[in-house]
């Protein structure tokens, strides 16, 4: 019987269907894991009055969920591999609510590094990567879309958490804050269960080769090196020892794609987007104490944070359009670097805003810039990489990123307890912002015209082929290559040199 056509490979993206069931999981998966961080700023400032510690410490706690939540990256994409997404971010969702309603227990600011930052974090990192991932795999011609709206549940979540976290610290305080919040997140257990695989692939029809066939093969392996004229025979050992090393090679592979750092694409992305955390979530983190510094109500600083969530919530799904359209998609790289610039841009002119009428402009701007990014974040990583790759991608793209993600907002608190203003920290942002923006649109400019000239060589090569040479030109060609570079071959090659000289003298005659 003659193997299938698709043996070994996955049934391909239904785009519908189950597939919308899948996006409301990511919904929820997705929401949780964005804005959970930024809804624990509202506890900030009475942390850091119960414990007695400075903004950049207090800063740190929201700093170290991120920097896990990225930096278990990889560690998520080899679960999701080995797996799937769906019991990935079940057990995801308890470690969430494991560490939250350890925080509510703790008595240091160490304590909540380690049950809020590491535990929560590690456990909203379960959650992120597979609900990016599996929109992939449900998703093609309407994947654009699909991320859009799935990348939605975060301001959606921002939106409640807000004004949630104030009613919640100010009825049962912060300790019961975080035994409540910890009940809510195990509803990524719910939405992790509607992650259903879309289908195994194929095993392909792997041919049986005796131990006969074997000792046939070493055999003509053996023959072969005799017949090219190698000056030293090759041990099978050494070739076992080095098809051993592939296969440890391709098995590590298997789970994490390394040669990506060989794509000149993925490094222009992985380099802007590493620049670009370095100053992407301090803003958010420090909106509302910001506000409240300048005297203005709690209220009405958390609600701030809705404002920029309502319009972060409109703009997702908006720019997942936008994006998908025959106009923008082929030139998608240039305008996320667009986004990223527009966004940088919101925060050097916030210092400008010194009443509460500037800052709700302010937020209204910055949430249609915040959504831009995010919609797109995820997008154009798919679509320099493709389908097949992406899950290595992600894993490899978070933990570069989740050292600049730790250092972004302890940066910022550290401007603020020396300055003793905010301004200073926005306009690190934003001119860091810009500067990625900027990066990525001249580096992506480049990268097509790169492309565009290796597909014009490469319609060329196939419009005007080489000639294939023979095996036995090759074989020829390779011995008088050894010849010539084989030193410990030169007293042969005299004595060929004479014996001919004097068969030449003997016809002579």
């Amino acid at each position: 019987m003659p193997p299938l056509a698709n043996a070994g490979q996955a049934p391909g993206p239904p785009d519908g269907g189950w597939g919308w069931a899948v996006v409301c999981g990511a919904f929820v998966s997705i929401g949780f894991a964005y804005a959970f961080p930024k809804g624990l700023a509202i506890f900030f400032k009475e942390i850091q009055d119960f414990f007695g510690t400075s903004y950049s410490e207090v800063a740190w706690v929201s700093s170290i969920m991120l920097a896990t939540t990225y930096g278990a990256g990889p560690i998520s994409s080899i679960l999701v591999n080995r797996y799937g997404s769906r019991p990935v971010v079940i057990f995801g969702g308890l470690l969430c609510g494991i560490g939250m309603v350890s925080a509510a227990f703790c008595t240091s600011i160490l304590q909540l590094y380690i049950c809020v930052g590491f535990i929560t974090g590690f456990g909203l990192a379960l959650n992120l990567q597979p609900s990016v991932i599996i929109i992939g795999k449900y998703f093609l011609k309407r994947r654009p879309i699909a991320n859009g709206l799935a990348m939605a549940g975060s301001p959606v979540m921002l939106c409640t958490l807000a004004p949630l976290n104030q009613f919640l610290f100010d009825n049962f305080g912060w300790r019961g804050s975080f035994l409540i919040l910890g009940a809510i997140l195990l509803h990524c257990c719910v939405a992790g269960a509607l992650f259903r695989p879309i289908g195994a692939p194929t095993p392909p029809v792997k041919p049986q080769v005796t131990g006969k066939g074997k000792d046939a093969l070493k055999e003509e392996v053996t023959e072969d090196a005799m017949e090219m004229g190698s000056p030293t025979k090759v041990p099978m050992e050494d070739k076992v020892e080095e098809e051993g090393g592939k296969a440890c090679c391709e098995k590590i592979n298997q789970y994490l794609d390394f040669s990506l750092f060989k794509h000149r694409g993925f490094l222009i992305y992985l380099i802007g987007n590493v620049l670009m955390f370095l100053g992407f979530f301090a803003p958010i983190v420090f909106l509302a104490p910001y506000a409240k510094h300048i005297g203005i109500d709690e209220y009405s600083a958390a609600f701030l944070l809705s404002i920029l969530a309502i319009v972060d919530m409109i703009a997702r799904p908006t720019t997942g359009i936008i994006a998908n359209s025959k106009w923008v998609r082929p030139q998608i790289q240039y305008f996320f670097s667009f986004s990223i610039a527009f966004n940088g841009t919101c925060h050097l002119l916030c210092p400008l805003a010194s009443g509460y009428t500037g800052l709700v402009i302010y937020a209204i701007f910055f949430g249609l810039a915040f959504g831009m990014v995010c919609a797109m974040l995820f997008e154009t990583l798919m679509d320099l990489v493709g389908a097949a790759r992406f899950t290595s991608a992600v894993g490899l793209v978070t933990i570069a990123e989740c050292c600049t993600i730790l250092l972004g907002p302890p940066i910022g608190g550290t401007l603020i307890d020396t300055f003793g203003d905010y301004k200073y920290m926005f306009i690190k942002c934003g001119a860091v912002m810009v500067l990625a923006g900027t990066f990525l649109f001249i580096m992506n400019y480049y990268n097509y015209r790169m492309l565009a000239k290796e597909e014009k060589e490469r319609k060329a090569k196939e419009e005007n082929p080489k000639p294939v040479r023979t095996e036995n030109e090759g074989r020829n060609s390779w011995n008088k290559e050894t010849t010539r570079d084989g030193p410990e071959l030169e007293p042969l090659s005299k004595e060929q040199e004479g014996l001919k000289e004097e068969v030449n003298g003997i016809n002579e005659v």
